[in-house]
């Protein structure tokens, strides 16, 4: 398959483009400059950049698709590397928090991506009809998986893509053509572990409801007991499933919830480090110090400065 120079003028008219070199261009379309951007079409999200990351950046990752038309990242979770490029695409099965590295990009050929969001109820609508008879096989869900990429689906994300310039269509056109990735997705060989996204006793839809409970109480003591009876498993056997799907514990998971929401109160809301810290559940200044720089490699006021400077902001953190 082959790869569209962005930078260049392609001599060809747009239909005899491939659907990758389509992309792309749609891609740059949308992001004239480096950053994500949130189109038209609810839950699609585009990203450029036009050189690789040196470090890594830490965030959130909810349901997806991500595919990319030029360039190559990496993907952490826990001490699992995931690699993807144009010929490979990555879905998140459900909320984990990861760090993620451009590795490929350069002024003329950024890295251009496009992410749609995944909804685990419509996959369980649409599970019943991909596979009336039920699934061929239980399958091992994980909160990350890479595969091939399918043609139909970059074909698919395209089209998507040329909706969010027409807000007309759109509102009664993207959800076909997102019911038609979904189905597509659903029928390749990542099928079966994204089926598991939306079937009620799988042990990801299980742990996904773990998660949404850790999320939304993340400043709260961890109940490891009651988490697992709230999704009906022993402990032994929550704490198992949990990190067999997360690539983490549930202490791991909820310390990372916990230090990257204490970054964005003192990176967005300019909250002091102490406040910071126990807003999110540390009682104690120094050991949130401690673990936060363990996480992300600088104390707390070192760590926001240098992601203002990047920024371009000139404001500091004060240390309480």
């Amino acid at each position: 398959m082959s790869k569209l120079n962005a930078g260049s003028k392609h001599a060809g008219t747009i239909e005899e483009l491939t659907d990758l070199e389509r992309l792309a261009r749609l891609i740059q379309a949308h992001a004239p400059i480096d950053g994500t951007f949130d189109l038209r079409v609810p839950g699609v999200h585009i990203s450029r950049a036009s050189r690789a990351q040196k470090t890594f950046n830490h965030a959130i990752a909810q349901p997806s698709l991500c595919l990319v038309a030029q360039g190559a990242k990496r993907v952490m979770l826990g001490k699992e590397i995931y690699d993807y490029d144009a010929s490979r695409m990555l879905v998140y099965a459900m909320d984990v928090p990861v760090t993620g590295q451009v590795t490929q990009a350069s002024l003329d050929d950024p890295y251009l991506s496009v992410r749609l969001d995944i909804d685990p109820a419509r996959i369980a609508e649409l599970t019943a009809k991909v596979y009336p008879n039920g699934l061929p096989s239980k399958g091992e869900g994980h909160a990350i998986c890479v595969d091939q990429v399918d043609d139909r689906v970059i074909n698919a994300v395209v089209r998507i893509l040329d909706l969010a310039s027409q807000p007309g269509e759109a509102e009664l056109l993207a959800p076909l053509v997102m019911d038609e990735i979904l189905i597509r997705l659903l029928n390749s060989s990542l099928g079966v572990k994204l089926a598991m996204v939306g079937q009620e006793k799988s042990k990801v839809h299980r742990i996904s409801q773990a998660v949404a409970w850790v999320r939304s109480n993340f400043d709260q003591p961890l109940d490891v007991e009651r988490l697992a009876a709230l999704v009906h498993m022993s402990p032994s056997s929550f704490h198992q499933h949990f990190k067999s799907v997360t690539e983490m514990s549930p202490l791991q998971y909820q310390k990372a919830l916990r230090l990257q929401e204490a970054r964005r109160l003192m990176l967005i809301l300019r909250m002091d480090v102490g406040s910071a810290g126990r807003k999110v559940g540390y009682q104690s200044v120094p050991q949130f110090t401690r673990e936060y720089g363990r996480f992300f490699g600088n104390p707390p006021t070192k760590d926001i400065i240098l992601l203002q400077q990047r920024a371009g902001v000139d404001v500091t953190v004060p240390e309480s």
